[in-house]
């Protein structure tokens, strides 16, 4: 991946350039220009140098000619510059520590290069030798290659080594992002994600456990997207399986011309209550239910009929939540995969990996003291059968590259084991193929138990979405709104409000630790809120309307303009707004979205620190009218609310421009 600037790559390749050149005079002088016979080896010297020369002229003229619009990542820019500095001082250091991380106070510098003492232990450790960490740093400051972003560096301490960027270099990208809006670092090749998220259960609703996978899965998919990978959104449905035998006699005798016409199943979860409660206390019933698992899994057409209609009833109330959520996503459930699990038996058969246990099949993992059961003793499959069904299907045939499970934490366990079984069995290597639990814990209630109603039981996704459409309204009626904005603009505020705050609430808060789900902790506008942030938003896009500046202005002083970054909070929302990259590529690499949130959080702050400090627009302080557009510092205004359009954007959070 090429994650680093791509003037710092121009850099090194002058300078080889320049090295190669003196090389060949050197060469020259000495003689051995196709003279001699005997000066063989010097000539093939010669002509790999002059070979290597040409290749880096044409590289570098070809790199140049590209109208680059990714934005650059400094963080990994200034890893290449001293992961250079490194290697030229210590060139026979194997894999020294690389570490570069943002200053967190401005007498420090901008970044800070913390390798220094890392090295330092190696050097004690491995050769005996005590170099104290201020010498390493003076150094590997020595060493660092001519570049277009370092200003200056300052060796502080024990041996930090304190880096200050140029401002013109800062400018230029802040320009660029104007110029060709917010884009992502090149990724190399582009690969292809496969995202398992949200999986709700057939016959039964949608509840508040469902909510966080729903929403982190589709986050993640947007993120991914946005990076330019190829995204395929997996819906892991719980479509098949005994229960469905019970829903299949409840309906043949509840609605006996289901066959001829549709049965009005208006209530799904009352439906399959009523069915469990027959098959747990009519022995009847429940052999019949039996009966109908079999003649299912037999695909006569008339209980596939039954299947369907069943699942017909689920989907419709599952997409009205999807539709609320915006979320996009495939179906593509257990019962897709059921055709697959009798090779899936036999393939671990026929390599030895099966053991029979009381009449199950069982595959032990080493390193995993519970087995995977992949088949019943009566003949019927598991979960770990579906689950190494779907595994297969997405390394080997859908050719994922990168495999995301978003399930709840306490899958950890079946999750490590079936992803270990498969490397087992030789699926994929981990080395090459990523496959990943993204687990997250439960929604807690205020009381810090798991989140229910007041009867006990389960909350209904349907009904909190319902619930926090109500409570955004009375919010803004609390603030007035309904008294400035017409109905279609406190609508639009509502849903913006509503679902983004649910949101934001959950993916605010890193997703390995349960977190309490709160209304008016999550509806708070101050604070690191979804309303906080969305107010903010739509107070910055605010400013250049309201000083009468278009887009079409803005776009043209993009162009013409140089972005003066003097003032202290100009600089610091500069660097704040260019440090996007370097958040979304740690996500990428950690899957915590949590990380995005506390960025915007602070980009908002920032932003408000800069406003605060630094006139945008100047009016007479009698009338009122504006004497003066300081148009560098709307220009900073825009790529502000853009950067955060594009972070809302991946949260799944939907801005207005009025609120």
């Amino acid at each position: 991946t090429r994650n680093y600037c791509v003037t710092t790559q121009f850099a090194f390749q002058e300078n080889e350039i320049k090295l190669l050149t003196a090389e060949i005079e050197r060469l020259k002088n000495f003689g051995c220009l196709g003279v001699s016979p005997s000066l063989e080896g010097l000539r093939d010297e010669n002509a790999k140098l002059k070979y290597r020369l040409n290749f880096l002229k044409k590289s570098l003229q070809e790199e140049r000619s590209k109208s680059t619009k990714s934005m650059i990542n400094i963080n990994s820019c200034l890893q290449e510059i001293f992961g250079a500095a490194i290697q030229a001082a210590y060139p026979d250091l194997e894999n020294p520590p690389l570490v570069v991380t943002p200053s967190q106070q401005p007498k420090f510098g901008d970044y800070q290069c913390n390798s220094a003492m890392g090295i330092s232990q190696i050097l004690l450790k491995t050769r005996e030798q005590k170099v104290i960490p201020r010498e390493i740093a003076e150094k590997i400051a020595k060493n660092i290659p001519a570049n277009e972003c370092i200003e200056k560096v300052e060796i502080a301490g024990p041996g930090f080594i304190n880096v200050h960027l140029r401002k013109d270099f800062v400018s230029k990208q802040l320009s660029s992002l104007l110029i060709n809006g917010v884009q992502p670092p090149a990724i190399g090749k582009r690969k292809k994600v496969v995202v398992d998220f949200s999986s709700p259960n057939i016959a039964k609703e949608m509840h508040v456990g469902h909510l966080r996978s729903t929403i982190i899965g589709e986050s993640m998919c947007r993120l991914f997207e946005f990076a330019g990978y190829d995204v395929l959104r997996l819906n892991h449905l719980g479509d098949w399986g005994t229960q469905f035998g019970m829903l299949i006699a409840h309906l043949q005798d509840k609605f006996p011309d289901y066959l001829t016409v549709s049965p009005p199943i208006g209530d799904l979860q009352a439906f399959y209550k009523e069915s469990k409660r027959r098959f747990d206390t009519e022995e009847e019933f429940k052999k019949r239910a039996y009966q109908c698992v079999v003649l299912l899994q037999s695909k006569n057409p008339d209980f596939i009929k039954a299947w369907n209609l069943i699942c017909d009833v689920s989907r419709r109330e599952f997409q009205k939540i999807y539709n609320c959520l915006d979320i996009t996503i495939i179906e593509r459930g257990e019962s897709f995969y059921h055709e697959m699990m009798k090779d899936i038996v036999k393939e671990f058969e026929d390599k030895g990996f099966v053991q029979v246990d009381d009449g199950r099949k069982v595959v032990f993992v080493p390193g995993f003291p519970v087995p995977l059961t992949i088949m019943k003793s009566d003949g019927g499959y598991t979960y770990d059968t579906s689950d190494l069904a779907a595994l297969k299907h997405r390394l080997c045939e859908e050719k994922g590259d990168i495999l995301i499970y978003v399930v709840d934490s306490g899958q950890s366990v079946h999750f490590q084991t079936v992803f270990a079984a498969g490397q087992m069995i030789g699926w994929y290597d981990p080395k090459v193929t990523r496959v990943a639990h993204a687990a997250f814990g439960v929604v807690l209630g205020e009381d810090k138990k798991k989140f229910k109603t007041r009867s006990g039981d389960t909350v209904r996704l349907i009904d909190l979405l319902e619930e926090g459409l109500k409570r955004a309204m009375d919010k803004l009626k609390d603030k007035e709104r309904d008294k400035v904005l017409t109905p279609e603009e406190l609508k639009a505020a509502q849903t913006s409000v509503a679902f983004g705050c649910i949101k934001y609430a959950d993916l605010s808060h890193n997703r390995l630790n349960d977190y309490v789900f709160s209304f008016d902790k999550m509806l708070d506008d101050r604070g690191n809120t979804a309303a906080y942030l969305l107010y903010a938003f739509t107070r910055i896009r605010a400013i250049a309307r309201l000083a009468n500046i278009d887009e079409q202005m803005l776009r043209k002083a993009a162009r013409e303009e140089v972005l003066i970054l003097d003032h202290e909070k100009e600089w610091k929302l500069g660097k704040c707004i260019l440090r996007f990259p370097e958040i979304l590529q740690k996500i990428l690499e950690d899957l915590l979205l949590h990380t995005l949130c506390d960025y915007l959080y602070e980009l908002a702050t920032t932003f408000t620190e800069f406003y605060d400090s630094c006139y945008c627009v100047e009016k007479d302080r009698q009338t009122g009218q504006i004497v003066k557009v300081n148009m560098w510092r709307l220009l900073l205004c825009e790529a502000t609310a853009t950067v955060m359009a594009k972070g809302f954007d991946i949260l799944g959070i939907k801005p207005v421009q009025r609120m």
